[in-house]
């Protein structure tokens, strides 16, 4: 009797065993089933360490950017659309971490916990997905940028969220990869899509956060009178130097000519507390989502109580230590453009199986009040004022552009300078807003300035 009760309480044990083991199971399978699945050595989905699995890649108009053919993955006719869509379509061995091949490969591919690879073992290849970019666009960006070192182009819909060009340099042919990438510094930063995951100097282009950081605590900042005598003292330590001795100008005519004396005293002014908060609710130090699963790198911002007066004049005019994404910089941008209102962005359009049934992608929209829909059209009204008083409405033919420029100063020599202008089309047909960066690219207006014209050129004259 004794060796049947413990016959049965062994058995029990077993019993117990046994279910909870496939319960820890059948919880992993469903919880890590999709990372298991996608490990290079699945032979039904890589060869030689490149995914062949995936489905098609296509852009807004129905463009093919990267399909599976006979076990091959295979990209754009074009060398120039396969360069300019790089970092957003990426690569199959996963270097380019941001491009959709490597962050929705397991959509691509169609797996799920119920029916595994079923999709590529039938049809040979995933999931299709549809991108919002426009590969036109992005080719005419990768052309604008081909004559700099490093650079990016951004364009999103300031209404939507949906991206339609997002371009990096440099670049690659994915079909042809430089046996020497690694090694040559022509192809420093290849990997990396800058619009996401470079950080830099804003330049005179943060003078808009300094704007509305006025425009919010100092109540007669429109009406002032100020005077730049080429530089601005703030009494201790370094005096901040000027582009050019403006005289007596307001507050509007400083930001079109990009005064540094007139910032830098504003600045001084506000206090480090109060520009700190004012960069921290613009989403500056915060990443921005794309799609739900692609994240831009954070915004470094470092001004606080008690910092030397010198130290907040000079981050108040985008030098200092300020390090920012691209990306950020256009969704303040599109913010203004957009009475205040930063909408969520996203990349991927649709989903469909290889029947053509739409697949729910899960990407839940957003709208974030980054600033107050008044001090919205102020700054609306002053980027404007800039295009048409400084910049030149003839050079943007068209596109009633609302829009800062930025030259950071990296050292003493000028051709090393980060060239930025960021903006928007003050357009409800065309509301695109933009951000191009260039390294070593000389002057904001002169080298960033122009590449933003043929970009938004090629969107709106398609």
């Amino acid at each position: 009797m004794k060796m049947i009760t413990r016959r049965g309480l062994f058995l029990l044990i077993l019993i117990i065993a046994f279910i909870g083991g496939i319960g820890f199971l059948t919880y992993s399978v469903m919880s890590e089933g999709s990372k298991w699945v996608m490990m290079p050595y699945n032979s039904h989905l890589y060869y030689n360490g490149e995914m062949i699995g995936a489905g098609k890649i296509t852009d807004t108009n129905g463009t093919v950017l990267a399909e599976t053919v006979d076990g091959k993955r295979v990209y754009n006719e074009s060398r120039t659309t396969r360069k300019s869509t790089l970092h957003t379509v990426g690569d199959t061995a996963g270097f380019i971490s941001t491009g959709v091949q490597s962050v929705y490969k397991s959509k691509l591919t169609g797996y799920n916990a119920l029916t595994g690879i079923y999709s590529v073992m039938k049809n040979g290849s995933g999931n299709d997905l549809e991108l919002t970019i426009d590969a036109d666009v992005c080719d005419a960006a990768y052309e604008a940028l081909s004559d700099y070192p490093a650079g990016c182009v951004g364009v999103v819909n300031y209404k939507t969220g949906d991206i339609v060009c997002m371009v990096s340099t440099p670049s690659y042919d994915v079909e042809n990869k430089p046996d020497d990438i690694d090694t040559n510094e022509y192809y420093n930063g290849a990997y990396i899509n800058r619009l996401l995951g470079g950080l830099y100097t804003p330049g005179s282009t943060f003078k808009l956060v300094t704007a509305i950081c006025a425009i919010e605590n100092i109540p007669d900042i429109m009406s002032r009178e100020f005077n730049c005598v080429g530089e601005y003292d703030p009494g201790k330590g370094t005096p901040i130097e000027c582009n050019a001795y403006h005289g007596s100008l307001t507050f509007k005519e400083a930001l079109a000519k990009s005064c540094n004396s007139v910032f830098a005293q504003v600045a001084i002014e506000l206090g480090p507390e109060k520009l700190a908060k004012t960069a921290k609710d613009l989403g500056l130090t915060s990443a921005v989502s794309i799609s739900g699963d692609i994240s831009s790198l954070q915004g470094k911002f470092f001004l606080e109580k008690g910092d030397a007066d010198d130290y907040v004049g000079w981050t108040g005019i985008g030098q200092g230590d300020t390090r920012i994404p691209p990306v950020a910089m256009l969704r303040l941008v599109g913010a203004i453009a957009n009475d205040g209102k930063a909408v969520s962005y996203n990349l991927v359009d649709s989903l469909f199986n290889k029947a053509g049934k739409a697949l729910d992608l899960d990407f839940a929209k957003r709208e974030t009040q980054l600033l107050n829909s008044e001090t919205a059209a102020q700054m609306k009204s002053l980027m404007r004022n800039n295009v048409m008083e400084q910049y030149g409405d003839y050079n943007y033919e068209g596109l009633n552009l609302c829009a800062k420029s930025g030259t950071a100063q990296i050292d003493e020599i000028n051709s090393n300078n980060t060239a930025w202008f960021v903006g928007f089309m003050d357009d409800e047909k065309n509301p695109y807003a933009f951000v191009v960066m260039v390294e070593k690219g000389n002057s904001g207006s002169q080298t960033a300035g122009p590449i933003a014209n043929k970009v938004l050129q090629a969107l709106v004259n398609k």
